[in-house]
């Protein structure tokens, strides 16, 4: 049996993709070599790479703006600190939302002057900050969309001057926005893309050169832009993925088909979280991600009984994180609105048997 994933990542993925992915494994498009053993110069994965950037651009509306995109390695921890390496100059500014934005302002300091514009470690990141000034003597701000681990999502982006760096692992291509408002976006793949491995990163082109120091060649983004993300071996099969999973999305309707599935998924998830006596939400409701719904249970002497309900039903990974505990539904993109229902009717079910 074919198990309802609820993992936060890696995370499922389309049946279709997993199947023309494996086949690939195998063999490549009738070449008579496996995606796996060909070069990652050859003709066939260079066209590969090159669909990969172009979905990403045109499912985001970045097409034609001035952007490109970079599919990079080392997963968004990476990013953490090439960012501050490449625009770093003399301050930045973080919103700290949880694990993630923590650990990228700690790699920000080895680089200069960082503040935290704003934060909510002190309800145990269960909100998102509101009502604070940027400074205009920023380098950037840097923000992070989604926190899976505490199940908030940035609803509403800042109108700022300063240069605008956002870490969207766990949310990008999953909503509709204006995506131009930023300078540069990252997401490690293993969510809503494919599997870990790789991290497409979108840059605009004015936002780089800014800093005085010099870069290591491997840190480096206009290294790796001007060898069209071919500085060094790619993580083909993670490309590869990730290639299908956009197109995939794109014939499905893009992200306004996604955005819409996606608000049901939540919408049913979350009624049940508010009406049902035995379960009780982690983040504050205006600031609810749609990608994961953190909750716990009302009366943990249940705790036996409901594990053993959603495991027997076909239920994976959806034990929560230990910075929150309870229980956390992932639902990216992938993840089909019957997986959610068998979720709701296992809530619902504890409380009939109340």
């Amino acid at each position: 049996m074919k198990k309802h994933n609820f993992s936060a990542g890696p995370c499922i993925l389309p049946k279709e993709v997993m199947q023309k992915a494996s086949e690939a494994v195998v063999e490549l498009d009738g070449i008579g070599l496996s995606l796996i053993e060909i070069s990652h110069r050859s003709k066939e994965f260079v066209a590969v790479m090159e669909k990969a950037r172009s979905l990403a651009l045109e499912l985001l509306g970045l097409e034609g703006k001035g952007y490109k995109a970079l599919y990079l390695q080392g997963g968004a921890s990476l990013e953490f600190l090439m960012v501050a390496y490449n625009f770093l100059e003399n301050k930045a500014g973080y919103i700290n939302t949880g694990t993630w934005s923590t650990k990228a302002i700690k790699e920000a300091k080895l680089f200069g002057d960082v503040i935290e514009v704003a934060s909510s470690k002190d309800k145990n990141f269960n909100y998102i900050p509101r009502g604070y000034v940027v400074p205009n003597d920023l380098d950037y701000l840097h923000l992070t969309s989604n926190n899976t681990i505490f199940g908030t999502q940035i609803k509403e982006f800042p109108n700022t001057k300063v240069p605008l760096i956002c870490d969207m692992s766990s949310d990008i291509f999953s909503r509709q926005m204006d995506f131009s408002k930023f300078d540069l976006i990252y997401a490690g793949a293993q969510k809503n893309m494919g599997p870990a491995g790789t991290t497409l990163v979108i840059i605009k082109d004015d936002i780089l050169g800014q800093v005085s120091r010099q870069i290591p060649s491997m840190l480096d983004y206009q290294v790796h832009l001007s060898k069209d993300s071919m500085y060094n071996t790619p993580s083909v099969f993670a490309v590869y993925v990730s290639m299908l999973t956009l197109q995939w999305l794109k014939d499905l309707g893009g992200i306004a088909a996604i955005e819409e599935i996606n608000d049901k998924k939540a919408s049913l998830i979350y009624s049940e979280i508010d009406l049902n006596p035995l379960f009780n939400g982690f983040a504050k409701k205006e600031d609810r991600s749609n990608m994961n719904a953190t909750f716990t249970l009302t009366d943990e002497s249940l705790k036996d009984t409901f594990d053993e309900m959603w495991k027997e039903a076909g239920i994976n990974g959806l034990n929560g994180h230990r910075s929150v505990g309870g229980y956390r539904a992932s639902m990216y993109n992938a993840l089909p609105l019957e997986s959610v229902g068998v979720l709701v009717d296992i809530m619902s079910d504890l409380e009939r048997r109340g």
